[in-house]
């Protein structure tokens, strides 16, 4: 290779979750992808299956969405070859990333907000704001930890309102419910029964990958802050947190039309399991159906696993995002906080919104 082409080499990488690093170097020629050479410290059978590898993506138009990169190596490959470790995914994610077209959490300045008390309504709006936010440009990626002002229920965006909440119960609780912009189930909140956060980052960052794989890539901090809290945590596919005592958390995402993705998840930490079940219709069927007497154990409480204070497991969260990412702390401006009350009295604290599954 001459000294032109080396100077605008390209280079991507990116980490299979639970699996090997994929590195991919590469120029641009007229367009098309060119002197392609992909390493790495997986495992590949055989030998020349790299080259075959290299050969599929060699030619290919730069703007060649990643199924189709992840395709025409699939295609190339002969079925008997073994790649462990990584997949003709990752070698696609490693290319966009080598284009630009893809970003890792490195290529960001991250920012995090700590808990800050919000009406739940507030909450879900919120993340509207800073999710659009992100797409658009004018807000880095940012963790918002989120913090309970009053008991509710926060239902899924394609939920119905009569299936999911009793309103006897929610009355006689002082429950109130929100309907969230993002997909998944309802979840019962008090002060200081959960940890919930809001990851607000751009869709570049899980480019090519699929929705299952996204969760844990994106929560993969998650389960390291939880290992130094002696949990051993993994996702239950799609986007559930397991560990060998019981559910721990869930997750739920939403990806805005101009490129920004919200990823907000919900961990129990000590929920009152029985007005749970007085609030939440859906709550009785799932124990009837797993066969669980006590919902205290299949909703099981990060404070029985850690015997730590809410505040301090929240520490260890804060504390290992910031020393991966490199994060700086940030908090809610007085225009975040106009928008997401316009957003309140627009959409959120409306009727329309709440039933428009009825």
């Amino acid at each position: 290779m001459d000294q032109a082409q080396e100077a605008g080499r390209l280079h991507g990488e990116y980490k299979t979750p639970g699996g090997k690093l994929t590195a991919v170097d590469l120029t641009v020629e007229d367009g098309r992808l060119a002197h392609v050479s992909v390493n790495g410290d997986f495992f590949l059978e055989p030998d020349e299956a790299l080259l075959d590898i290299n050969a599929a993506l060699e030619g290919l138009p730069e703007d060649t969405p990643p199924g189709e990169l992840a395709a025409a190596i699939t295609r190339r490959l002969d079925p008997s070859a073994v790649l462990f470790g990584f997949s003709p995914a990752a070698i696609a994610t490693a290319v966009r990333r080598a284009l630009g077209r893809a970003s890792g959490f490195a290529d960001h300045r991250w920012e995090i907000i700590p808990p800050t008390p919000l009406p739940t309504a507030m909450h879900v709006a919120m993340d509207e704001v800073l999710t659009h936010d992100v797409g658009a440009g004018s807000r880095n990626p940012t963790l918002r930890f989120w913090e309970w002002q009053a008991p509710s229920v926060v239902i899924g965006s394609f939920q119905s309102v009569r299936n999911e909440v009793d309103p006897g119960g929610a009355e006689r609780h002082g429950v109130t419910v929100v309907r969230r912009i993002s997909g998944g189930g309802a979840m019962f909140m008090e002060h200081g029964n959960a940890i919930t956060y809001s990851l607000y980052v751009p869709q570049s960052l899980v480019d090519g990958m699929s929705f299952a794989d996204s969760y844990p890539f994106l929560d993969a901090w998650v389960m390291e802050a939880l290992q130094r809290l002696g949990i051993q945590a993994w996702y239950q596919p799609l986007n559930d947190i397991a560990t060998e005592v019981g559910k721990i958390g869930g997750a739920a995402q939403k990806r805005l039309a101009n490129g920004g993705m919200l990823h907000h998840v919900t961990m129990s930490y000590d929920i009152d399991a029985d007005k749970m079940l007085e609030v939440l219709r859906i709550g009785r069927e799932k124990m009837s159906d797993k066969g669980t007497k006590s919902a205290k154990k299949r909703v099981d409480p990060l404070r029985r696993q850690t015997g730590l204070a809410r505040e301090e497991i929240i520490g260890v969260l804060l504390e290992t995002f910031r020393e991966r990412y490199g994060a700086v702390e940030s908090s809610l401006s007085d225009d975040d906080l106009r928008r997401a009350e316009t957003l309140v009295e627009q959409k959120f604290g409306t009727e329309e919104w709440l039933y428009r599954v009825p």
